[in-house]
């Protein structure tokens, strides 16, 4: 197979009407990317978890656990530093990356990021 990634069966949210929630629409949009497998990867919870949240059957009585592990994996923030919309996952390898001492701009970037309210271990000035 020339791809690295396996493709699978078409991606189907009808179950959810006609304007499926924003967490189905970026859970789709992923699996469409890679597939139900490493999406499920990606956002901590199985391939059939996958399947069913797209398919509107998930069992629990709320999909509120799963809605925000797509959100928390897949959504953009608002980078004030950068002044661009990046993953969460963006977000969180330039914060905790080593300070770039080596370039004041970035330096000054990264400093930001450590006081900024998407950072759940960020350092208020007073510490």
């Amino acid at each position: 197979m020339s791809d690295a990634i396996r493709r699978t069966r078409a991606v189907d949210t009808s179950n959810w009407g006609e304007e499926p929630p924003r967490w189905i629409a970026l859970l789709a949009d992923e699996v469409r990317a890679t597939n139900r497998k490493l999406a499920g990867e990606r956002i901590g919870v199985s391939r059939s978890a996958v399947s069913l949240a797209l398919a509107n059957r998930y069992p629990s009585p709320s999909t509120e656990s799963i809605e925000k592990k797509v959100l928390l994996a897949l959504d953009g923030l608002n980078c004030l530093a950068q002044q661009l919309t990046i993953s969460v996952e963006q977000c969180r390898d330039y914060r905790t990356r080593p300070a770039p001492t080596h370039n004041p701009m970035a330096m000054r970037m990264w400093r930001h990021c450590q006081t900024c309210p998407h950072n759940p271990n960020r350092q208020g000035d007073d510490q």
